[in-house]
């Protein structure tokens, strides 16, 4: 019998906080759906925790932690619920993130009924990327501090893409094997490999893509170590006649990124053919995630947050019908991948 608190969660509310990522989860084999879907929620309500600037950010750390907690099966007492219900929910502007909030208790139900196997994975992925929310709180100021801190050395940038995505290409790879067994022919260490320079390439185009929003709140994940080779520093990102003297600079990060989307087309075709939902599901972030980089090295504003470099949602549901028409066809898929990549790396090199 159908669970409508459940189907609700899982369904609707997924897809109302999700955005895009809820059209790769909706192609997943069914097995795959929930634990991951439910894994998004939990991550997604301590985002929004995370990104209230309203809230303190001592404040926003001790509630991180306590959904954590509540996630790894602390005792709850009915405090938690009601601090995220009062001190969270009411400053939300968006209605779905206000229920998503308000839906914690039942998503904790949901998550006490999985399996224990995909109880244990979705705790472990939910716990690291509360790591790298706890990351940003700890590492940069209030967000009305006018001030800005930069990351200080490339291996703070390559940690965090980890915690914050890298770990999901893990968990997927993961769920693949217990979900979905003898269909990743490759070893194991390999896909899990594989799978996190998929999640830090996805994050490294999150990263470059929003380097503008992120600077005016006081958060640059460009290292020191690059912006000192090239001769910047955090407040030079801000003045609009530095953002071609900080191409360069965008380059060298995204050069670091084609690499992680090479692992990526790799893990993607490890996949075999007929399994067509999960080449789909892996392929769609790929493909939007080159299409990005193609829009930044051409984006001679690419640090104005007015003139961020989006592919517009035409293009994404053009990339889906494409690739779904080509999914089976590794040669199609690797001329597709190079031919972008390569628009990428003559940009680079002009």
């Amino acid at each position: 019998m159908l669970n409508p608190t459940r189907t609700y969660l899982l369904g609707p509310l997924l897809k109302g906080v999700s955005r895009s990522f809820y059209l790769t989860l909706r192609i997943l084999p069914a097995g795959m759906r929930d634990p991951i879907g439910l894994a998004y929620l939990l991550a997604r309500a301590a985002d929004t925790i995370a990104d209230t600037s309203l809230i303190p950010p001592e404040q926003r750390l001790e509630l991180l932690l306590s959904l954590r907690a509540q996630v790894n099966g602390a005792a709850d007492e009915g405090t938690f619920l009601q601090r995220m219900s009062v001190e969270v929910a009411g400053q939300q502007t968006q209605s779905d993130e206000k229920v998503l909030l308000e839906s914690l208790g039942p998503a904790l139900a949901i998550l006490s009924q999985l399996n224990e196997s995909d109880r244990t994975a979705v705790r472990e992925i939910v716990s690291t990327l509360t790591e790298g929310m706890e990351f940003d709180l700890c590492s940069f100021p209030d967000e009305r501090s006018c001030q800005i801190v930069a990351l200080q050395h490339i291996s703070e940038l390559d940690r965090y893409t980890y915690l914050v995505a890298g770990c999901v290409g893990e968990f997927w790879t993961r769920m693949t094997y217990a979900h979905l067994p003898g269909t990743l022919k490759a070893a194991t260490e390999t896909m899990l490999a594989r799978g996190v320079r998929f999640g830090k390439a996805l994050q490294m185009t999150n990263v470059l893509r929003d380097c503008g929003k992120d600077l005016r709140i006081g958060r640059c994940y460009l290292p020191t170590e690059l912006l000192d080779r090239f001769g910047l520093t955090p407040q030079d990102l801000l003045e609009p006649g530095n953002f071609v003297r900080a191409q360069p600079l965008l380059f060298e990060l995204v050069r670091m990124s084609l690499a992680h989307f090479r692992e990526a087309v790799e893990y993607t075709l490890a996949i075999p053919r007929l399994s067509v939902r999960l080449r789909l599901a892996c392929l769609w972030p790929v493909l939007i995630g080159l299409e990005t980089l193609v829009l930044l090295v051409h984006n001679e504003a690419w640090l104005d947050p007015a003139k961020v470099s989006k592919i517009q949602r035409s293009k994404v549901y053009e990339v889906m019908g494409y690739s779904t028409a080509l999914v089976a066809s590794n040669t199609a898929l690797r001329r597709w991948t190079g031919s972008l990549m390569e628009r990428i790396e003559v940009r680079l090199q002009s």
